[in-house]
């Protein structure tokens, strides 16, 4: 997280769909660029976390802040607490599970007032899985929540901090934030945490730390051991690679003249191990500051992964921020490829850029397709729900994409086959007036293969499974979903899609 600013006083107000449905046109996540991973919403200091072939990342929800006249101003932090979760299986469509009501009165957390940078992990226990998301309750201890799913839904099985200033070994961390967890191949886990720069020690904070967790994945054993990371600042992150753990963080930011084979302020350091605990030798940077790449600064928060074979980095920058033109302090989410030599076990730089990564596979458009799977979009929100039954804090709940007139969701590379479908199937719900659901290939104005006409809005919420006939989908396209009215006044919530093969329903 970061600590450069300080809550602001004054009126905030935040807009439930982050008030971007409000900024028109295409912004942020331009076609074909994967950077950043979503348009719709922000989300900060991501983690990752590989379950079944698909990643989860689980950010800081940053939400637009306001002042007494209305206006966008500069991320406070001050009222952040929820985690915001997307998963993709290709790295570019990517699917929008809403947010984890994680801290405050609502929060299955109540004793914390704060949820930021996460870290998550899986773990089979009585041969269940089992998923744990640990978080910062601001800079001042670090709790845990636990889940069937990589979604939910999520309760506090301790009801309380995880890590708190009673831990032993955490006496001179500065900042108690920041987890990463690993679990290792013998199935022993541990959390690494900690940040800040103790007075006139800049250079060797000492602030890092690592612990082991027990094997409930919701308790600590024994002392947590330092980290002597040069010019610790925080955001630590762990993998293991040919049996060797790289222990990555970012940079602090004081300014003066730093010792040769010494980070630069602000980047995303690493060093080496042979145990998860160390001892660590220093191997220099793999990432400079988001600044570097985007002409906009800011602290900088990673993680590393594997998918397929290949190795990931996720980490925040305020590019959606930028193309808004709105004060900063508001991050998005990017991913870049990440190598490591094989002779030296050294990780190569990574140039941060717009373009991302590769899609790794097509899209299935024939299994059931949340609406809130967005590659690219213009004008749209995601939205929300609550089942009835379902309002025990952070429950499963039900998300969907809010599109108005002339806006659009983009699916990449969909693969129709050969033969190609013959219907479509939506469930969709109005909150205005008649609109036509349009479904185009490769453009927003390309080959319209199929419509459906949603009807005006009810009274009360209306959910309606729709089907229209479908002709000339076949191959390899980009799917285009637009919204056309006559109007200037539909607004449809589309919670589920599918495409049908002939004799499907």
């Amino acid at each position: 997280m970061n600590h450069h600013s300080t809550p602001q006083a004054g009126e905030q107000k935040q807009d439930q769909a982050a008030n971007l449905e409000r900024i028109p046109g295409e912004i942020g996540k331009l076609r074909p660029n994967g950077n950043p991973l979503v348009a719709h919403k922000f989300g900060a200091d991501p983690y990752a976390l590989v379950f079944n072939n698909r990643v989860y990342l689980y950010m800081t929800s940053d939400k637009l802040e306001y002042d007494k006249d209305g206006l966008p101003q500069k991320n406070s932090y001050s009222s952040i607490n929820r985690i915001t979760v997307i998963s993709s299986d290709d790295l570019i469509n990517w699917t929008d599970h809403g947010e984890i009501r994680v801290a405050g009165p609502q929060g299955a957390a109540t004793w914390a007032s704060q949820s930021w940078a996460p870290a998550a992990a899986h773990r089979i226990l009585d041969g269940k899985d089992c998923f744990f998301l640990y978080f910062a309750n601001n800079a001042s201890g670090i709790g845990v929540l636990s889940a069937p799913t990589p979604v939910g839904p999520w309760i506090d099985p301790i009801g309380k901090a995880l890590i708190t200033r009673e831990t032993p070994g955490v006496e001179e961390v500065t900042w108690l934030f920041d987890p990463a967890v690993i679990v290792d191949d013998d199935h022993q886990a541990y959390i690494y945490f900690g940040g800040g720069i103790p007075q006139g020690k800049a250079e060797r904070p000492d602030t890092a730390r690592v612990m082991r967790l027990g094997d409930d994945m919701i308790s600590v054993v024994g002392k947590a051991k330092v980290i002597q990371a040069p010019y610790m600042f925080e955001d630590s992150g762990i993998h293991k690679y040919n049996n060797s753990y790289y222990f990555t963080y970012c940079s602090n930011f004081i300014e003066g003249d730093r010792p040769d084979d010494s980070p630069p302020p602000g980047e995303i350091a690493y060093m080496t191990s042979v145990q998860p605990m160390g001892p660590w030798t220093y191997q220099g940077t793999l990432l400079q500051n988001p600044g570097h790449f985007f002409d906009i600064g800011g602290n900088n928060h990673h993680a590393i992964f594997q998918l397929s074979d290949q190795w990931y980095i996720a980490y925040h920058a305020q590019t959606l921020c930028q193309a808004m033109d709105i004060p900063e302090g508001y991050r998005s989410t990017h991913l870049n490829r990440v190598e490591h030599d094989e002779a030296t076990g050294k990780i190569k730089k990574v140039h941060a850029d717009y373009q991302g990564v590769d899609q790794i596979k097509c899209f299935d458009p024939y299994g059931r397709v949340s609406g809130s799977t967005i590659g690219w979009s213009s004008g749209v929100s995601t939205e929300q729900y609550l089942d009835s039954g379902e309002m025990s804090a952070s429950d499963s709940n039900m998300i969907s994409a809010k599109l108005q007139n002339d806006s659009w969701i983009a699916i990449s590379k969909v693969d129709f086959e050969s033969e190609g479908p013959t219907t479509f199937t939506a469930t969709i719900a109005n909150q205005g007036t008649e609109g036509t659901l349009e479904l185009r290939l490769d453009r927003t104005d390309g080959l319209l293969i199929g419509e459906i006409i949603v009807p005006p809005a009810t009274e009360s919420l209306q959910w309606m499974e729709l089907t229209t006939n479908v002709t000339g989908a076949k191959g390899v396209q980009d799917l285009y979903i637009k919204l056309k009215s006559s109007t200037d006044s539909p607004t449809i919530l589309l919670r589920e899609w599918k495409f049908n093969r002939q004799n499907e329903v």
